[in-house]
């Protein structure tokens, strides 16, 4: 009887139109508006340049939410991206994202951002997690206080969203309202507090500073490439309610809201607090702040002193924690739907009948999430597989076309603005993106390739399972109408 109300127990809409803003809010601003201006300094030499790729990385990243707003409209169902893949492309293309987004890039990130809380919790508590040690009962085997707190993070975050979704969205709420808190006083202090001048973003010349940074990667078109990577790294999660999309409350007018109004909100607040940074901060300043604290924590020093490096901690553990979940909130829909499609393992296809949520699949989420951070692998395969993550954010973008030429007559709630020049800007920039990985990093592509075929024999066997049950299932009925 259980399983029977579990087959047909169904997702709810239970997000409203500030929690699906704020889904995507919460998880674009991690600790990249915290740490990458330093990098990007470094890149470009001067703050104006900075600013520039800051609303450069917004804007394409704007282009890639009037596409996914455009088709999410049209189809809005669990799963976001998958689906979109699933109709322009067929089932191959949506499973290789979905097997990669569960394995890698979004799991890959929860535990990056579990670990950052932790690591920054060790620094708001004086380094005490980083001397403490417990024995699990295996000679020679001892679990640090930093991997208890990263799996403390990913466990209570997957408690709460196997509540219900509406208990996640009003989460996410929560967490967006302090991080922007959190980015509004970091900037606002900065002007109102830390001695600075408008002098600052007049200045430029490096020499001398930036040696962390590779010489190919300073100025020119290369050090605006690499700035871009940095910046489109902080924007990264402009399409994460995508996968939420079957729960959300009037999809029509809720998802470009939520995409677009999300995008633009995080690219004001970004450069607000980044021109902050430079008033209170020279460029020189800037890029020599060491790798081992973030510019926000510096300007902070300015005018708090030191408790700015305990207030900075726990405001990134906050940022961190928000991110964190809003990914498993969002994403744990993917194998969900891959599962209801026979792509996955099917448990994770099943939702509970008392909370309306795919609980199996949020949890198989947090376990390997767990899994990656304990291992400590997940930086080694997201940098593997980066030019993976914005190839499908490509083929979702060019579905547009698809999708418009296939099926012309059916009426858009939303159509991409600028169509058909903003997608194709966007497609050619991702291009762009795609070819630089594998010139600049040929090993990491390669190994991301490598990762990406190693799908191939799961989708084949999947596949197989997927038609051999479809073919019973059309034998029974014909047998029931006989």
């Amino acid at each position: 009887m259980s399983a029977q109300l579990e087959s047909r127990a169904q997702l709810r809409r239970g997000v409203g139109a500030w929690a699906a803003i704020a889904v995507n809010v919460t998880n674009m601003i991690g600790a990249g508006v915290f740490l990458k201006s330093r990098v990007m300094t470094c890149n470009v030499g001067s703050a104006q340049a900075v600013m520039w790729v800051w609303v450069a990385a917004g804007l394409l990243s704007l282009a890639g939410t009037f596409c996914y707003s455009e088709i999410a409209v049209l189809m809005p169902e669990a799963g976001g991206d998958y689906v979109y893949l699933k109709r322009a492309y067929g089932r191959l293309p949506a499973f290789l994202f979905g097997w990669m987004a569960f394995f890698i890039f979004r799991t890959g990130a929860q535990a990056a951002l579990a670990v950052g809380f932790a690591t920054f919790a060790n620094v708001a508590l004086g380094h005490s997690l980083e001397h403490a040690h417990w024995s699990v009962g295996v000679p020679g085997v001892h679990v640090s206080g930093l991997t208890l707190v990263a799996l403390g993070c990913l466990w209570a975050v997957a408690l709460i969203n196997c509540a219900s979704v509406s208990t996640g969205g009003r989460t996410a709420l929560i967490a967006t309202i302090a991080k922007v808190a959190l980015v509004v006083a970091v900037g606002a202090g900065a002007f109102l507090f830390a001695p600075g001048t408008l002098q600052h973003f007049r200045e430029s010349g490096l020499s001398g500073t930036c040696e962390a940074v590779a010489a190919s990667a300073r100025g020119g078109i290369a050090g605006i490439g690499a700035a871009m990577l940095g910046a489109l790294w902080a924007y990264d999660g402009w399409n994460n309610v995508a996968p939420l999309a079957g729960e959300i409350r009037d999809p029509q007018r809720n998802l470009p809201r939520a995409f677009v109004g999300g995008t633009l909100v995080v690219m004001l607040l970004y450069l607000f607090v980044n021109a902050g940074y430079f008033y209170a901060l020279s460029p020189r300043e800037i890029a020599s702040v060491p790798l081992s604290s973030s510019v926000a924590t510096v300007v902070l020093e300015r005018f708090l002193g030191p408790i700015a490096i305990a207030l900075a901690a726990v405001a990134m553990m906050v940022s961190s924690f928000g991110s964190v979940h809003a990914s498993v909130l969002s994403n744990s829909r993917i194998p969900y739907a891959m599962a209801r499609d026979g792509l996955f393992f099917s448990a994770l296809g099943r939702v509970s009948p008392r909370t309306h949520v795919p609980v199996r699949a949020i949890l198989a989420q947090g376990l390997w999430g767990s899994v990656l951070a304990v291992s400590g692998t997940y930086d080694t395969l997201t940098d593997s597989v980066i030019f993976a993550s914005w190839l499908f954010y490509g083929l979702t973008a060019g579905a547009v076309f698809v999708l418009r030429r296939r099926a012309p007559d059916v009426p858009r709630p939303f159509r991409a603005p600028g169509y058909p020049l903003v997608p194709a800007i966007f497609l050619a920039v991702t291009v762009a993106l795609i070819v630089n990985t594998f010139v600049a990093t040929p090993r990491q592509a390669l190994t991301g390739v490598a990762i990406l075929l190693s799908a191939l024999p799961f989708y084949a066997l999947w596949s197989r399972s997927a038609a051999a049950r479809a073919s019973e299932s059309s034998a029974a009925r014909t047998s029931d109408w006989k």
